[in-house]
């Protein structure tokens, strides 16, 4: 286990325990409240964190397994949000919780597993700029992507 990968699983742990957090603490009418940034109730934008962010883990392992990376364009990425948003626009409290709490435990598991070769290991995505290590992307897309998130939930909720 790398001492490098324990620290980022960590990172990733205290990131949801914000998000979990946030979810005890909203009541009905904060979960409906609409997040500037993203144009969705707050409740859609946590459940797209918790079920299309801590999704990269799948990004991850295509790096670490030397396999391509799929080709993205922020307007696919803006879609596939409007479309999650669509889907989910009636998510409860309790499935949000329920997928912070399952996929936070398993991105956070994977990550501690990891060697330093393996966060090292680099895939392309112009998307983000090129080549990116396993570690680079999972702290862009879930910590920097995924924080701005929670400042917009948290912005949203606080009025």
């Amino acid at each position: 286990m790398s001492a490098r990968a324990q620290a980022l699983a960590e990172k990733i742990e205290a990131f949801n325990r914000d998000f979990i957090d946030c979810v005890h603490n909203c009541n009905d009418a904060d979960w409906q409240k609409t997040c500037q940034a993203e144009d969705w109730p707050v409740g859609v934008v946590i459940r797209h964190v918790a079920d299309g962010h801590y999704g990269v883990m799948a990004l991850a392992q295509m790096i670490i397994k030397g396999n391509p990376l799929p080709e993205l364009t922020m307007e696919t990425v803006i879609q596939m949000g409007n479309d999650h948003a669509r889907d989910h626009a009636d998510c409860t409290r309790e499935e949000v919780l329920a997928l912070l709490e399952k996929n936070g435990r398993a991105v956070s598991e994977f990550i501690a597993n990891l060697t330093e070769d393996e966060l090292d290991r680099q895939g392309q995505m112009a998307l983000l700029g090129g080549d990116v290590s396993a570690q680079q992307i999972m702290e862009m897309l879930i910590l920097q992507s995924g924080g701005d998130h929670l400042s917009s939930v948290r912005a949203a909720i606080t009025g």
